[in-house]
């Protein structure tokens, strides 16, 4: 935590949460950077692994399981400002620190085994598919909206980036994200603002990062992923693929 700093050099800005619960701790970070730092947050990531503990990249997730985290891990933790990192890293070490003198849970204790009812007639086995495999937080950045229902749409947009403002048209929804045929790319992990005005006249404002480039003279285009978690920005994306689900019903 201490060199979050050095390691990510690019910050514009910096927001820490730390939370203590009876069996861990767990740390959101927040930054605000120009574009995704893609070795940064590996680097990061592998210095966490092997630290023993789990890292998460939130804005991967969709938003019902981003949201169902944060509240199992993060509710009632305590907002650091990015120059108290070592105030949040002393207290975070002093809960782990804590946790290891402490030693392991004791174990739940086991109820009585209940008489065993009578074995229903074997039924046929039932085909079950296979999981899909876990994505890492390394793995392509296109994969949050490819897990989330995604809907053809055609949506007047704009987007900008620091040296451009263009107004093109979104040719497909989801939660994660969109995407947008355009001639005006711009380069993979680069953060841009976007401006979708829906059909019942709402506007989703918001950034977006650039997962994925489509270099095709007639069907190129950029694929974005929303990064915001403003609760204004949600609901009405939220509302908005509800009336698209019910639509395609």
């Amino acid at each position: 935590m201490e060199g979050l700093g050095a390691l990510l050099p690019s910050a514009q800005s910096m927001q820490l949460v730390v939370a203590f619960r009876d069996e861990a701790g767990a740390l959101e970070v927040k930054v605000e950077v120009p574009g995704y730092p893609r070795a940064a947050v590996e680097r990061l990531g592998e210095e966490v692994r092997k630290s023993g503990g789990t890292f998460v990249e939130l804005w991967r997730l969709p938003k019902a399981e981003r949201d169902a985290l944060r509240s199992r891990s993060l509710a009632g933790g305590t907002p650091f400002a990015g120059n108290e990192r070592e105030q949040a890293a002393q207290e975070l070490r002093q809960h782990l620190e804590a946790l290891a003198a402490r030693g392991p849970l004791p174990a739940a204790p086991k109820a009585p085994p209940a008489e065993a009812p009578p074995a229903p007639p074997a039924a046929p086995p039932a085909s079950t598919p296979a999981p899909e495999p876990a994505s890492s937080p390394a793995a392509s950045g296109d994969e949050p909206q490819r897990r989330a229902r995604r809907f053809a749409v055609k949506l007047e947009m704009e987007f900008r980036t620091e040296l451009d403002f263009v107004r093109e048209h979104a040719l497909n929804i989801s939660n994660g994200g969109l995407f947008v045929r355009t001639a005006h790319r711009p380069p993979q992990d680069s953060v841009v603002t976007v401006d979708v005005k829906l059909p019942n006249g709402q506007r989703l404002q918001g950034e977006a990062l650039v997962v994925h480039v489509v270099d095709d003279q007639y069907t190129g285009g950029v694929g974005l992923a929303f990064l915001s978690d403003d609760a204004t920005f949600a609901s009405t994306l939220d509302g908005y693929l509800a009336s698209l689900a019910g639509e395609k019903a």
